[in-house]
Parts: structure tokens; C-alpha cells; sequence
């Protein structure tokens, strides 16, 4: 950290945030010492940070990352090596090693193993995925330096960072949309991760640090997935992606407060990673407020190198019956039953079409294994998607979704028996949730945060 070295004020955040010499003399948690760098960089905006390097080295902050990578799971990288190989070798021996490697800067990482990933639109998202050698070292890298930036994000942003959720995002527009911010600009960027510029983004990482070792290990990171971008996949891109458009919320934060009057505002935003979204009032004194931020967003855009899509990019307007998706809920305006306006907010089809592909290719890929087996492969896909959509208007999908498994359950146990039909009179509802315990849980709830 930049602080002097002779002010005695200091002194206790020297020892706990400066070199290896400081570091003797006061030990100090990961836990307590990220929340200490996180209420640092909230108090002082301008302050850069030295001596982090060695923090990343520590093994308390690499035995943290591995237990992180390995929760997470996931393929091996481009060297085939698996947690149950390293486990079977020795997991103390795998962070020495790297250990040794980060502290005589000899560390290089590998290539990240491509995967293509099918969209609905019959293009492909192509997946970088590190060793886990290298996910070890980028999640050791992303908990030092995450406080740090993360006291410098602004209050719309959402997308991976801590305490904030997917939930959280879709609940602050629909609030937006309820108080009368109608007119929606809807940004679609192009490629976004794959065209990220290292340079503009080691620049602004060097603006909040000064550890030249901590910059050329992000910099060994950033070139070892491409020439630019950041890889869908690497531990510490979603942070990374986060920096790189923090520029854009402060900048949309300006124009939120620019139209304060009082506690009400006329403007609101939301992000999560790529995918943003700006509300502004309906009325028609806001009208240049629109044009405004669509043009200064494009220019802060062009700076960043970064393209939007103009073809799916959007202005919609909810008082016209216009609806719009942020996040997989799409949004629509209608009267409530006591007359006032409100938001509904539904699972997209999209939404609910990938979840039945998903269920249909585990019953398809497990056609001969007992029903038993089937059920406990399902029950957590079903589980996460319900709890993500049940906060909106989901009812009728629910009971879509919940009659059509259950007919692939029921058609599933006729086949294995060799017989047609669905077996409605030899299965009853009661006994296949009741007895097989399938998922059964499509209640509606309130957002709470």
C-alpha cells in the first residue's frame, strides 16, 4: 500500500498490508485481512496497494482457493489432471509446489482447454478452461485483489460479486419499472469477453496497485488465454470483466444522481457481467434523459473497444405494452386487481425451453437406469430453477413444467417395463412424490433479500 512508512498512524496497517518483513511481525486471517483492504479502499479512493504479492503466496490464501476450485468442480484443463489425482498424490505437496513456483516467479500457466458450448441460436460459446493448477493460482490472485475493487463498484452492478445475486438485479428493475421508469434501454454487446483489451485493463488494475508482481502475474494470466479478451471459464475473469466497466456505472451513477430531486430519482440501472439494462421515468420531460444516455454509453463503450449490438440493442417503452428479458425474466407491464399499474415478471420461454432440453437429455442418456437414479440426477436441476423463477409471476409456467416431468417420469418407468402409455392407473401423483420423492417444491414466493 502506498502509506508512509514513518507515520506512526499507520503502522498497524503497514504490518498487516505491507511487505514480507512486515508480515513477521503481525500475523493476521484471510478473512480479517480482506475485509481490512476492503474498508481501506472504500475510505480512500485514490490510495494504490503495495506489498499484496506476498499475500497471494500464502498458504492460507492458496489452500482457500483450491477448497474454492474444487467445491466449483468442473473439467480438468489442457493437462488432464483431476481433483481425485491430486487428492491421490497429495493436495499439501500440489500447493507447496505452486507455492514455490509464485514466491521464485518461475510460475507460467498453460493454455486453457477450449470447450464450445451449443447456444439456442445455433452459434457456440466457447468456454476457456484453466488447469487446475491455474484455477488455484487466479483464485488466490481474485481474493487479494477483489476486496480492493470491490469497494470501488457501484451500487448497480451485481454480477459475481459478494452478497450481491442474479435476484437482487431482477428485483431492482422490477422496482424501477414499478415507480414509473418505463422507458427501458436494453444493451446487447457483442462478444464482449472475447474483446476485452489487456492494456486498458492492466491500466486500470494499476490504478488501485502498485505491485509490479502482482501485474505481471495478472498479465502471465491475461496472455495465456488469448492476445485479448478474458476467457468465459477463468476463475478471476468475472472480476476482471467487472473493472473493465466500472467506468460505465459511474457513469450512469452520474446521471442517475444528475436527475435527483429529493429521494426520487429518474433514472436506474442494473448489470450483471454483460447484460445491462437502463429504466428512465416515462414522463415526457425525461424524453432527452434517453437520448442522452444512449449516446454517452456508446462513447464510453468506443473507449473500452467494446461493440454493441445495435440489431439487438433496444429502446422499448412499457406504457406501450412493450416488454423486454434482463437476466431470463421477461417484463411486461399490466394493471393489478386494485387498479394500479404493476410489473410482471415471467421465466422466459427461452428459460424454460433449456430446462426441458436439459431434463429430457439426462432421461435420454439414462434410459436403461432405474427411476431411482433418474430422479436424483433431476431433482437438482429442477430444484436451482425453481428457486431462481419462483420470485416472479411463475405460476402457470410451474405447472407447466411440473406435468411435463412428471409424464417423463411415468413414461420412463413404462418403458423400463416394456409397456406403452403413461401408467395413470397404476401410478398415482401421490405415490410417485411421495414415494420416489420427486422434486415437488413449485410454490411462489416473495423476494426477500
Amino acid at each position: 500500500m502506498s502509506v508512509e512508512r514513518s507515520d506512526p498512524a499507520n503502522n498497524n496497517l503497514l504490518t498487516t498490508l505491507g511487505g514480507k518483513d512486515e508480515m513477521k511481525k503481525t500475523s493476521i486471517n484471510l478473512q480479517d485481512l480482506r475485509r481490512k483492504i476492503y474498508l481501506t479502499a472504500k475510505a480512500e479512493k485514490t490510495r494504490k496497494f503495495w506489498g499484496l504479492y506476498v499475500h497471494v503466496c500464502k498458504t492460507e490464501t492458496l489452500e482457500e482457493a483450491y477448497r474454492m476450485a474444487k467445491k466449483n468442480n468442473g473439467a480438468p484443463g489442457i493437462d488432464g489432471v483431476t481433483f481425485e489425482v491430486i487428492e491421490g498424490l497429495g493436495r499439501e505437496q500440489f500447493l507447496i509446489q505452486i507455492q514455490k513456483e509464485l514466491q521464485n516467479e518461475s510460475y507460467l500457466p498453460l493454455r486453457n482447454r477450449k470447450r464450445e458450448i451449443p447456444k439456442a441460436n445455433g452459434k457456440v460459446r466457447v468456454l476457456g478452461i484453466p488447469t487446475i493448477r491455474d484455477r488455484v493460482v487466479q483464485g488466490a490472485l481474485k481474493l487479494i485483489l477483489e476486496p480492493i475493487f470491490d469497494a470501488d463498484f457501484q451500487d448497480g452492478s451485481y454480477g459475481y460479486r459478494p452478497k450481491r445475486t442474479q435476484l437482487a438485479a431482477v428485483e431492482r428493475v422490477a422496482t424501477a419499472a414499478i415507480a414509473h421508469k418505463t422507458r427501458v434501454i436494453d444493451i446487447d454487446l457483442t462478444a464482449y469477453f472475447d474483446n476485452v483489451r489487456h492494456e486498458i485493463l492492466l491500466n486500470k488494475v494499476a490504478a488501485r496497485i502498485d505491485d509490479n508482481k502482482v501485474l505481471h502475474l495478472l498479465k502471465l494470466i491475461l496472455k495465456a488465454g488469448a492476445k485479448k479478451g478474458v476467457p468465459q471459464g477463468g476463475v478471476i475473469s468475472p472480476l476482471l470483466s467487472n473493472i473493465y466497466l466500472n467506468e460505465v456505472d459511474k457513469m450512469l451513477e452520474r446521471a442517475k444522481e444528475s436527475t435527483r430531486h429529493g429521494k426520487y430519482t429518474y433514472l436506474e440501472y442494473a448489470r450483471f457481467a454483460d447484460d445491462l439494462v437502463v429504466l428512465v421515468d416515462g414522463f415526457r420531460k425525461w424524453t432527452h434523459l434517453v437520448r442522452q444516455v444512449c449516446q454517452r454509453l456508446l462513447e464510453e463503450f468506443a473507449k473500452l473497444g467494446v461493440e454493441v449490438n445495435r440489431e439487438k440493442s433496444k429502446i422499448i417503452d412499457l406504457e406501450k405494452g412493450d416488454t423486454f428479458r434482463f437476466l431470463s425474466f421477461d417484463y411486461r407491464r399490466v394493471r393489478t386487481r386494485s387498479g394500479k399499474w404493476g410489473i410482471l415478471k415471467t421465466p422466459s420461454l427461452k428459460a424454460r425451453t433449456n430446462l426441458l432440453q436439459k431434463i429430457k437429455e439426462v432421461i435420454r442418456r439414462h434410459n436403461s437406469q432405474p427411476i431411482d437414479r433418474v430422479i436424483y440426477l433431476i431433482n437438482p436441476i429442477l430444484r436451482g430453477w425453481v428457486n431462481y423463477f419462483r420470485i416472479g409471476s411463475a405460476s402457470r409456467c410451474f405447472s407447466y413444467i411440473k406435468d411435463w416431468v412428471e409424464k417423463k417420469i411415468r413414461r420412463h418407468m413404462m418403458r423400463s417395463r416394456k409397456l406403452r402409455g403413461f401408467g395413470w392407473d397404476r401410478w398415482s401423483r401421490e405415490w410417485i412424490y411421495t414415494n420416489l420423492r420427486l422434486f415437488n417444491d413449485y410454490k411462489v414466493r416473495y423476494y426477500a433479500s
